[in-house]
Order: structure tokens, then sequence, then C-alpha cells
């Protein structure tokens, strides 16, 4: 069971990781009017997230190893439900990071520099949420 958290939150960390740097990529990205800089994020971008999406998979994949190690315990805590909750909200967040990235590949962007500045803050409310959940699990 400790390997399998422990590649839980290795992943995890890869995954946060990424999910920090993208969204501020994406500031530079929308901040910036020299084509060739933008084109070069946009580069950056896309390829940060083909990175990182194999580590949110991973994430899942242990996460849900552990859960198995355990199901009785793990399905009836309401701390786990509620982690998972943040979870999902994250890997939505994920998902949407991937229109963003697409949209500046495309050279489609609608957003400016401060809606990503913004934007870049989510994980780190999620992060917060989900380490208490797991660790303290107040509920």
């Amino acid at each position: 069971m400790l390997w399998l958290k422990a590649f839980h939150l290795i992943f995890m960390v890869c995954w946060f990781a990424g999910l920090f740097y993208l969204p501020r990529i994406l500031v530079y990205f929308a901040a910036n009017e020299d084509a060739a800089t933008r084109a070069q994020l946009a580069i950056m971008a896309r390829k940060l997230y083909r990175f990182v999406t194999p580590f949110m998979l991973l994430t899942i994949v242990f996460g849900v190893a552990l859960i198995g190690t355990n199901p009785g315990y793990y399905l009836a805590s309401i701390w786990l439900w509620a982690k998972l909750a943040g979870v999902a909200c994250l890997v939505l967040y994920h998902l949407q990071c991937g229109r963003y990235v697409r949209d500046a590949n495309a050279d489609n962007n609608r957003h400016g520099h401060v809606f990503f500045r913004f934007f870049n803050e989510i994980p780190v409310i999620f992060l917060f949420a989900i380490v208490i959940l797991a660790v303290v699990r107040p509920l």
C-alpha cells in the first residue's frame, strides 16, 4: 500500500506542476503581441499539456488502486467523496486547459492575460482542499 501511495503522490505532484505552469504560459501568450513569441508559447503550452496529461491519468489510476486496498473504509468516508469531487473538478479544469491550449495554437484565443492570471489560481484552492481532506480527514 505504501508503494501505491508513493506513486499516487509522485504523479499528483507532477500533474499539479503542469496545472500550475500551463496557465502561466497562457498568461504570457495573452500578454504578448509578438507573433513569433506567441507561436512559441502556444507550442510550449501544447507540449506541456501532452506531457502532463498522463500524470493526471496515473494519479487517478493509483488513487483508485489505493481505494481498492480497503474499499469498505474508503467508500464509506465522507472525506474521500469530497476529495473525489475536488479531483473531478481538477479533471474538468485540466480539460479546460486543453481547450485554451487548442485555441492558442489555432490563434483563436479570446481571453486576456488578466483572465488567465485568475484562472491560474484555481488549482491552488483545490490543492489546499484536497490535501487537507486526505491528511486531516475533517469529515
